[in-house]
């Protein structure tokens, strides 16, 4: 009977999230229970997507499932299929001409800075920020059209083959990249001013959502979250892949394990990736983008794994190779999935709106949890 209804009873609140709400970046849902405004629980509920990426490929031949590595975190398309190609390669013992390997950094870190960009803007957006998500799309669409000039798309960009590259860029993908690196500064500088600077996004983000370092360890964090948490942890300098060991940059590390410092560290990397591509493009060398490969791909029997550093954090493939033309098992690692297990313990005890800043600052793309 309602009579019969406590106060405290009453207080308490079970709230669906998703999997269709503007704040879910996707088709993510979970169930919150609260307290007031308090969270005492969070229940995380995947699935939605039904993709079977992982079985989809045991299907089709090594060649056939670069695409499908598109559509994991379209968001990073290119660092995807750098991944799994530099996986099957890695199989089969092929080594790669020169140039196509500095044209893969250039794109990877092209992919790096664009998906920088969507999470700070979406972030700022989650707090109702639309100028400031404005102004960071409208430079990211620069990037877009180096990718349609040189891939013919613009989001699930498909330029990795297992050998090299599928094109040599045209003439006026070049001007176009360098005058974007000589606008980085500027824009870095706006995207200060309009979104990491305002108070209303500092009180949002500052000592919000504290993951601390032992627990990100734990819990096998990488990327920009961990990063944010004080652990120097980065693929490409702890296990150094393609030729980033030619390369002079930082790992950005930062110690506030809040919401602020997991979404300032990208504007950290950005830098970072400026200056990779800087030194990428002063020692490109002339030559061929692909290597003699043979036309049906059959990789010896065996298996393999093979990681990279995602812009969300570290993607790794798994192969297991029959000597036929199609894997007979694939297992994909994905930053994403893994990331997503801090959720339910550091959103406890925090308000409603600070769960919306800390999922955002996770930079969750569901197409690589659901695969």
């Amino acid at each position: 009977m309602i009579n019969e209804v406590s106060i405290e009873e009453t207080e308490k609140l079970i709230l669906n999230m998703g999997p269709q709400h503007p704040s879910m970046h996707g088709l993510f849902r979970m169930v919150v229970h609260l307290e007031g405004e308090t969270i005492t629980k969070i229940e995380p509920k995947l699935g939605y997507l039904h993709r079977g990426m992982e079985k989809l490929a045991e299907g089709r031949t090594y060649a056939q499932f670069i695409p499908y590595t598109d559509r994991l975190d379209y968001l990073a398309a290119p660092h995807n299929n750098w991944a799994y190609v530099q996986t099957v390669e890695k199989l089969m013992g092929v080594e790669i001409p020169e140039r196509a390997e500095y044209l893969r950094v250039i794109f990877g870190e092209l992919s790096r800075i664009a998906s920088h960009q969507v999470m700070i803007a979406s972030t700022a957006l989650d707090m109702a920020g639309y100028t400031a998500w404005m102004y960071i799309f409208r430079d990211r669409e620069r990037i877009l059209d180096m990718y349609e000039m040189s891939a013919g798309s613009r989001l699930t960009v498909n330029i990795m083959r297992i050998g090299g590259i599928s094109t040599e860029p045209p003439a006026e993908f070049w001007p176009a990249l360098q005058s974007f690196l000589d606008d980085s500064p500027e824009m870095l500088e706006e995207y200060y001013n309009i979104f990491f600077g305002n108070e209303i996004a500092q009180g949002r983000m500052k000592n919000v959502g504290i993951l601390p370092k032992e627990l990100a360890e734990n819990l096998s964090i990488t990327g920009p979250v961990l990063r944010a948490s004080g652990v120097n942890y980065d693929v490409r300098k702890t296990e150094p892949y393609s030729i980033y060991d030619r390369f002079d940059f930082k790992v950005p590390v930062r110690t506030g394990c809040d919401c602020y410092d997991r979404t300032i560290i990208r504007m950290d990397e950005i830098v970072e990736s400026i200056k990779i591509i800087k030194q990428a493009v002063r020692d490109i060398p002339e030559g061929l983008i692909m290597a003699k490969v043979p036309k049906v791909i059959k990789p010896p029997a065996g298996e393999v794994y093979h990681r990279v550093e995602n812009p969300k954090g570290e993607l790794g493939f798994y192969i297991v190779s029959d000597g036929t033309t199609k894997p007979a098992r694939v297992r994909i690692r994905p930053a994403t999935f893994i990331n997503l297990q801090m959720l339910p313990i550091v959103a406890l005890g925090w308000k409603i709106q600070d769960v919306i800043m800390i999922f955002a600052t996770l930079d969750a793309v569901l197409g690589e949890v659901d695969k």
